[in-house]
């Protein structure tokens, strides 16, 4: 197994290698499965998140789950050594970008406990534990209780094998455009 920093290096290489075509087709398939997947589970309030780097773009599904009733949020760094908070938004709302790059919620005073959290994974594991970009934000977001479900989502090229460090916490599930971890 390779040391985590390495990996990531290589994920994001061979995120960045997907043609905008594969990209554009995998994001549909994966917008499909969280539909069909909230299709099932009618969660009310869910937490989101801005694509950068690469990411998986979901931005049509989160339209789609507003149509339906549902609230969103947008995670937001607070601290360096802090879990997430979540602030409502929705598509259309103007956003800004923080400190890595990320877009958040131009407005931050509605604050909201998501009941579930879509999370976008760098690698992931057949165990359904999630590598990120290193900063460990959601690992101390999932280790709040009471834990939102979570939702992984990566395509297919992010699965990887590492070993989980102890504060590591599973997804609940796992999603890639042609495969589902749960």
């Amino acid at each position: 197994m390779q040391n985590k920093s390495e990996l990531r290096q290589l994920l994001l290489e061979s995120r960045k290698a997907i043609s905008a075509e594969q990209k554009l087709l995998w994001d549909k398939q994966l917008i499909e499965k969280i539909l069909a997947w909230w299709s099932v589970e009618r969660i009310q309030t869910i937490g989101v998140y801005w694509p950068m780097r690469g990411e998986p773009d979901l931005l049509a599904a989160y339209a789609r789950l507003t149509e339906l009733g549902t609230t969103l949020a947008l995670p937001v760094v607070v601290s360096d050594h802090a879990p997430l908070k979540f602030y409502a938004w929705m598509p259309g709302d103007p956003v800004i970008k923080d400190r890595y790059g990320a877009a958040v919620p131009a407005d931050q005073h509605t604050e909201l406990q998501p009941q579930a959290l879509i999370i976008p994974c760098l690698g992931f594991s057949q165990q359904r534990f999630r590598l990120g970009y290193g900063g460990g934000f959601y690992d101390r977001t999932l280790a709040l209780l009471p834990r939102p479900h979570t939702v992984g989502v990566a395509y297919d090229v992010a699965e990887s094998a590492f070993a989980a460090d102890p504060y590591d916490v599973a997804l609940d599930i796992v999603m890639t455009q042609s495969a589902t971890f749960a």
